[in-house]
């Protein structure tokens, strides 16, 4: 009787096991299609670092470091190329253009000197209390 018990407790650890091996598709994309998306928006950035250098290589104030920025480019291009290839990733999954990124990106940096900004003034009111 004891062994019979044994076995079916057995049974029920094997089965509880296998709710593990799923065959839910939507289940398992979570946390890939997570990844996913952080590898596109590193992309994204790497793009926009490009940008910016590409931009700085027409201005007159970078002449004189133009050949440094030109093997940025070039090492910044070989680091995306190479990352696009081990993620697998389509021109079209990353939407946005560097634009709307720099705009993101410097909106951002206004509300982070902003809070600053705030921080500061309440740091000012607690030295004069």
């Amino acid at each position: 009787m004891k062994n019979e018990d044994f076995r079916e407790i057995k049974k029920e650890r094997h089965h509880h096991g296998g709710r593990h091996k799923t065959k839910d598709v939507s289940a398992m994309r979570g946390a890939k299609t997570f990844r996913r998306g952080r590898a596109i928006a590193f992309l994204e950035i790497m793009n926009l670092k490009r940008a910016t250098i590409k931009q700085q290589l027409d201005e007159p104030e970078f002449q004189s470091i133009k050949q440094i920025l030109v093997g940025e480019l070039k090492a910044l291009d070989m680091v995306i190329n190479e990352f696009v290839q081990l993620f697998e990733i389509q021109e079209h999954e990353t939407k946005e253009q560097p634009n709307k990124i720099i705009e993101k990106m410097k909106k951002s940096v206004l509300d982070d000197k902003d809070s600053i900004d705030n921080s500061e003034k309440g740091m000012d009111l607690n030295e004069t209390n």
